[in-house]
């Protein structure tokens, strides 16, 4: 018996699968969402937002496709420093602090090499105050030395009750502040800050940081200053940061009611609500009466069900075809049982790797993530949203917020008739799940027992990844007229003059071949004329 031929996606090449079933690539064959390594800096006094910025940035460039990690020098501070007593660490003029708090840095940088020269990372956050020149300095030699590109993001806030309120958010619950009352916590952060202001340097886009690349955040982002974006991350990262806000909102994520195809276990299409689906949209309206938001926008796809779920409630509401479930390809319409018994590869390889495999002439769950990126942005943008959307969708709106990685997102439970509170705050998303007690039938299906987790794997998230499905079934190409016939002649001719192997052919070929092409021609002329003549 021949061995089962898979397509190896990345050299677009067949090659024999050594087992018995389809073989997907190992996640080492992706290509990198980058070309090269990149550190991002934070710069900034403290209570500036650099550490909320940091985090939320590295979980927009997972969810994206680029490995991403933070390394926040302050840990690595209370690491070597189990006791923390005063901001008298923070002067200065205290050598010996001076000493250790240059060795946190160094020791993060070399984590940060290990990062991205062994472990399959592509960017680096590198989270400190790095307030003055000489930090910097250090910082961009190192990068140098290894091949890193380096982009600077500055916090700047000059509005004291912006930075009264971090303070009182974040930093007096630190681990710097544990055993201290709120009160001595904030007298002793402020102090620090003053620390820090005696040798700040801020980057200065005219005369000594001209030549970098960075993005000053101004005041929580009322305004924005930006020099020399070199590629494609960079302005990713600006366009990410220029988006985002700090303002208090909710956002409320749910499925279409049950639809018809939801009973009759078929995926895809556009099929209406059932009747449990319509009560659904009724109680969904009551649930949000009850939540009195002012100001509520609503959010849909451009599906029948979403739209029929979205008629009943006040108000009016947006599609977004940004929203329209994963398209499952050759397989839309069909249950599980129909996909195994027509298209059984498919079904495996599928089975294999959720998240990148890709249904033929339809997407894969990541290319999904990469059709809401827009979707996403405008969510940070706005201030309470309610999303109707559907079960593939809201994984992955889901995966965004809750810090997802590929290989959970496909396994995230979105259950029917159920809404999804998301609370954001400083560093993560409060998730609050309301069943709005309406039955429905459940269309999760679980992880596959022979199929392991692969674990925290740097490389899940990485892009440009050749479809994983089988090509598409062969069509037969539509022949309307002579012209298209002689095209057709010529292809065939074209594919006779391949050896069988697929290489050039040889010399002694060369005759032969020319006269099957020949008579191709010439039998291309003939059926052209007795067109000609009929017509």
């Amino acid at each position: 018996m021949p061995r089962e031929l898979t397509r190896n996606p990345v050299q677009k090449i067949w090659i024999p699968s050594k087992e018995e079933r389809p073989a997907l690539p190992s996640q080492s064959c992706i290509p990198p969402l980058t070309n090269s390594p990149t550190v991002i800096v934070m710069v900034g006094l403290p209570a500036r937002g650099k550490t909320y910025i940091a985090k939320k940035l590295t979980r927009y460039l997972n969810w994206i496709g680029a490995p991403t990690k933070v390394f926040n020098v302050g840990e690595y501070r209370r690491e070597a420093v189990k006791w923390y007593r005063s901001y008298d660490f923070f002067r200065h003029d205290n050598e010996d602090a001076m000493k250790i708090r240059k060795q946190c840095a160094l020791a993060a940088l070399r984590d940060v090499k290990s990062y991205l020269s062994e472990e399959g990372g592509q960017i680096a956050v590198f989270d400190a105050t790095n307030t003055t020149r000489d930090r910097r300095e250090m910082i961009l030699n190192f990068a140098e030395e290894n091949g890193w590109k380096v982009f600077f993001v500055e916090s700047v806030c000059d509005d004291p009750s912006i930075v009264a309120a971090n303070i009182m958010d974040v930093k007096v619950s630190s681990p710097d502040y544990l055993d201290c009352n709120r009160a001595d916590a904030m007298e002793d952060f402020l102090k620090r800050i003053e620390c820090y202001k005696a040798t700040y340097q801020p980057l200065d886009p005219d005369y000594n940081d001209k030549d970098l690349s960075f993005i000053k955040v101004i005041n929580v982002g009322r305004r924005f200053l930006v020099n020399r974006v070199l590629d494609h991350i960079q302005s990713k990262i600006v366009y990410y940061l220029m988006n985002i806000h700090v303002h208090p909102r909710t956002i409320y994520l749910c499925r279409h009611g049950e639809s018809d195809y939801n009973l009759k276990g078929r995926i895809g299409g556009d099929s209406g609500l059932s009747y449990r689906g319509k009560k659904f949209s009724s109680a969904l309206r009551t649930f949000l009466e009850e939540q009195n938001i002012k100001d509520l926008k609503v959010w849909t796809s451009q599906l029948k069900r979403t739209i029929q779920t979205a008629e009943v409630l006040d108000g009016q509401y947006e599609q977004w075809k940004a929203l329209n479930e994963i398209d499952a390809g050759v397989c839309e319409d069909m249950t599980y049982e129909e996909i195994k018994e027509r298209h059984p590869e498919e079904y495996t390889l599928r089975e294999q790797d959720k998240y990148y495999y890709r249904y033929p002439t339809g997407e894969s769950y990541q290319d999904l993530v990469q059709r809401l990126e827009p979707v996403i942005m405008e969510l940070e943008r706005q201030g309470d949203v309610l999303v109707i959307c559907h079960q593939a969708v809201m994984r992955c709106l889901l995966a965004y917020f809750l810090d997802k990685s590929a290989d959970e997102l496909p396994y995230l439970k979105c259950p029917l008739h159920t809404v999804l509170k998301l609370t954001p705050f400083a560093y993560g998303c409060k998730v609050e799940s309301i069943f709005l007690n309406v039955e429905a039938v459940n269309t999760h299906r679980d992880r596959p027992e022979d199929v392991g987790r692969k674990g925290a794997n740097p490389l899940m998230r990485r892009n440009s990844v050749t479809p994983l499905a089988s090509p598409e079934p062969n069509k037969k190409p539509r022949i309307e007229g002579p012209d298209d016939r002689l095209a057709s002649s010529s292809s065939l001719a074209t594919a006779l003059c391949l050896a069988s192997d697929g290489s050039a052919p040889q010399p002694g070929q060369v005759s032969r071949l020319f006269c099957i092409f020949s008579f191709a021609a010439a039998a291309a002329a003939a059926a052209a004329a007795c067109v000609g003549s009929s017509a």
